[in-house]
């Protein structure tokens, strides 16, 4: 059983940046996969980046390749994702999402077994 809890979102301006953060507990990740997906009301969950937590490898949606980084810091059990150059069409919730999933299954939703209760990021001037 994981546990996962975004944090770090809220209002920003265009072009403004902001971190969100996915802290995890429960049982050994090191086979697991984390992703950061967004949604907004009456769409399906969008999937945004990936990175598995033992590897650090990343992964992206071409949406915000260049703009966007994923991260993870083992000592503190933490994804995070760096959002820059934010646009309005970034406005949705962010939920963190994970399990031990495959490349493949990354940017589906339905794949990923724990998920947070998300965070709202709000791009607007």
């Amino acid at each position: 059983q994981v546990h996962v809890v975004e944090s770090g979102g809220g209002l920003v301006q265009p072009g403004g940046s902001l971190i969100l953060s996915c802290a995890a507990t429960g049982e050994s990740f090191g086979s697991f996969r984390f992703g950061w997906f967004r949604q907004t009301p009456g769409k399906d969950r969008e999937y945004v980046a990936a990175i598995g937590w033992s590897d650090g490898r990343p992964y992206y949606a071409d949406s915000v390749k260049g703009r966007f980084t994923i991260s993870r810091d083992k000592a503190k059990s933490t994804v995070y994702l760096q959002m820059n150059n934010l646009k309005p069409t970034d406005t949705a919730v962010y939920y963190c999402g994970t399990g031990r999933l495959i490349v493949s299954s990354l940017p589906f939703a339905r794949n990923y077994n724990y998920w947070g209760q998300g965070t709202q990021v709000t791009v607007s001037s």
